[in-house]
């Protein structure tokens, strides 16, 4: 539930000029990628009926999926990495037509990298219910029409049901390692526990053991400014003018979601109490630097995400309890065989420590014992993307156990 975009993982600073020039032009009614647009690095896996947990079923569905490096004869050396709430397959390489930003993780992935593509194939695909390329609420369905508010509640093991459907495509019966951050991590988790027999190595970061009733009550108010958007029109805006969709919403959607990732400190030491311009924000129309920070990165979220799409989403990642119909947490950890890295930042406080803590303990295998390696960091939940340097270390310490 992180930024996910190489553009928003850095430090944050006050916006520019320059900054608010990439703003102009009215918004699209949805910044999903559609088909017909340029596939960029994408490439494509068609699947046949999908049914979920919940007992709707699609007809079909496509997973876009992007790869780098080579498999080898063994088909042993590849490694799943899966993106978090806001992300998609771009993990790394720049920005071109068919790519809105560039990798999110260009400092972790690719040659001589913590996750090395000339030893490793990497596999990133976007996940079910996304909107950069697999099937979603954006897409077409069978009658012509989006899926729209019609697309069906999807939870992690949904989500990860796919993904198998995608390793099974490639030939890959099991993973040399599954890393996710976020919900990418929920994702890893996920497929530990519930496949373990195709998991040698997994790499859980910032994530947590459930999705708490604090976590699900942030997310809630998130999917609300979406709803009472009056332009949402209960799903159904794809045939909307630019500026016509219900980007208000999501953007404020994604404004609350931003306090969460990014820490208290951060805020705090870079912006003050600045002010946006010389025009002063007590009572004279000006603003305070943050409050552009925030709504900059809101209205920029809109042009390359779906409101749909966001709420189902959410909704999967509030679906998150690794010990749902297991016997509990501790029960469903018991039964990972995989080697684990778990990391946290200390800072985070969407998912705080404590909560990797509790699946270090639970897991037999967890590389260093019943606690979780710990980033210091400032930056909060975006940490895991950020701190490339320390989150690198770990992950190469994953690989050569």
């Amino acid at each position: 539930m992180d930024w996910q975009t190489s553009e928003d993982t850095v430090p944050s600073a006050p916006v520019t000029e320059a900054d608010a020039r990439m703003l102009l032009g009215r918004p699209p009614a949805t910044g999903a990628w559609r088909d017909g647009d340029p596939a960029g690095d994408r490439r494509f896996a068609a699947f046949g009926a999908f049914r979920t947990e919940g007992g709707h079923e699609l007809p079909g569905f496509r997973l876009a999926f992007e790869t780098w490096g080579e498999l080898n004869a063994d088909r042993d050396n590849a490694v799943l990495v899966l993106h978090a709430l806001t992300g998609d397959s771009h993990v790394r390489g720049p920005a071109t037509p068919g790519h809105a930003t560039s990798g999110w993780w260009d400092d972790i992935v690719g040659p001589s990298a913590p996750i090395d593509t000339d030893e490793w194939f990497v596999v990133a695909p976007n996940m079910l219910g996304g909107c950069q390329g697999s099937t979603g609420p954006a897409s077409i369905a069978p009658d012509g029409y989006e899926w729209a508010s019609r697309f069906p509640y999807l939870t992690i093991r949904d989500q990860v049901a796919a993904q198998a459907r995608l390793a099974d495509a490639l030939g890959i019966d099991t993973w040399a390692a599954v890393v996710g951050g976020s919900m990418g991590g929920m994702h890893a988790l996920e497929w530990a526990v519930g496949l373990p027999d195709r998991v040698s190595r997994v790499g859980i970061l910032s994530a947590p053991p459930v999705n708490t009733a604090d976590q699900i009550a942030l997310n809630s108010v998130q999917l609300e400014a979406i709803h009472i958007d009056p332009r949402f029109q209960r799903g159904e805006y794809y045939d909307a003018a630019d500026g016509d969709g219900p980007h208000r919403g999501l953007a404020l959607a994604r404004r609350m979601a931003l306090l969460n990732y990014r820490s208290p400190t951060e805020l705090n030491q870079r912006f003050q109490r600045s002010w946006q311009s010389s025009v002063s924000p007590l009572g004279h129309g000006g603003r305070f630097a943050v409050e552009s920070y925030i709504d900059f990165h809101g209205n920029r979220f809109t042009r390359r995400f779906d409101a749909n799409a966001y709420i189902r989403l959410v909704e999967a990642m509030n679906s998150h309890d690794i010990g749902r119909e297991r016997g509990g947490v501790e029960d469903a950890l018991a039964r990972v065989s995989a080697k684990a890295l778990v990391l946290g930042i200390d800072s985070d406080r969407l998912f705080p420590i404590d909560g990797q803590h509790r699946i270090a303990r639970g897991i037999p295998g967890a590389l260093d014992g019943d606690r979780a390696v710990v980033i210091s960091s400032d930056f909060g939940h975006d940490g895991f993307l950020i701190e490339t340097t320390a989150v690198g270390t770990h992950l190469r310490r994953l690989l050569a156990s």
